[in-house]
């Protein structure tokens, strides 16, 4: 690939949705100037992230350790493949080791995604989370690697679902988190949360990014709108939440583009000055 025109900054190619044609994929976005980071969510698609940047140039990994993963929690196909349909996770205790290794590889970029997921919540899975997300901040301020965090809230957002898991906001308990633990950068992927809270993220130095949904819905278009734009950039988190006008086909990091194009609309600016500085946010953070 000569020119990076888009980056998707947060894409799953290295899971079993993409195992029978991730190469035609990963070109076709060669092809169009799309540079792919994969993310992994646990040892074993971290691995996979790291042999993807490895086969192609236009591939970067993040490794590191979904919280879904840290217990036993609800899983979807797409990512472990048929034979694990609806399993319960084997609760990977982050080992800072394993990843170590891994990062010693030059095109990977970041630790995660690392977080909290209220979604699914039960109790006693909070501490085991938080102690996941603690241990790779460490990691990523040991190694001077910027964090890919993930954040979703509670099932329906509901004030009784929290109460039910002993939880508060996920972006408020994040934030502080990050606030005392972090030294080095990061983004809030998928970002969900209100504009009060993106400016906080700001503020210690995070930067936060939007998907697709954001070309269907309009519940994040305030902080679309006010974020400054050298602190967003564009996601799909492929193979979930395409874009319109690909709504109900799997997402694929080249529909990247059509979150650029949104995000310029929204902001009522010059599609070509965001894109080039979206492309420049992400150069900067995971030095690409």
């Amino acid at each position: 690939m000569s020119e990076i025109k888009y980056i998707d900054t947060h894409a799953h190619v290295n899971i079993n949705a993409f195992k029978d044609d991730y190469q035609a994929v990963i070109s076709k976005c060669a092809d169009e100037g799309v540079a792919i980071v994969n993310v992994g969510t646990q040892q074993d698609t971290s691995k996979r992230a790291v042999e993807l940047a490895m086969e192609a140039d236009n591939c970067f990994a993040i490794v590191g350790l979904h919280p879904v993963h840290t217990s036993a929690s609800y899983h979807d196909e797409q990512e472990l493949g048929e034979n694990m349909k609806g399993f319960t996770s084997r609760g990977e205790k982050f080992d800072a080791a394993y990843y170590r290794e891994l990062v010693r590889n030059e095109k990977v970029v970041a630790i995660g995604e690392c977080g909290l997921d209220y979604y699914r919540l039960q109790t006693d899975t909070k501490a085991v989370q938080e102690e996941a997300f603690v241990a790779q901040i460490e990691l990523a301020n040991e190694l001077g690697l910027p964090l890919m965090i993930h954040t979703r809230d509670a099932k329906g957002n509901s004030a009784s679902a929290k109460a039910e898991a002993g939880v508060g906001n996920v972006y408020d308990d994040t934030y502080e988190i990050l606030k005392t633990h972090a030294k080095v950068p990061g983004n809030v992927h998928f970002y969900a949360g209100t504009w009060e809270q993106a400016r906080k993220f700001f503020d210690i130095g995070f930067t936060v990014s939007f998907t697709g949904v954001i070309t269907f819905a309009k519940d994040y278009e305030e902080v679309v709108r006010s974020a400054p734009l050298s602190m967003i950039h564009a996601e799909t988190d492929c193979p979930y939440v395409a874009p319109v006008p690909y709504r109900g086909q799997r997402s694929e990091p080249w529909m990247v583009k059509e979150v650029y194009k949104k995000i310029a609309e929204i902001r009522g600016e010059d599609e070509e000055v965001v894109r080039a500085q979206l492309v420049e946010n992400s150069k900067r953070l995971y030095r690409i």
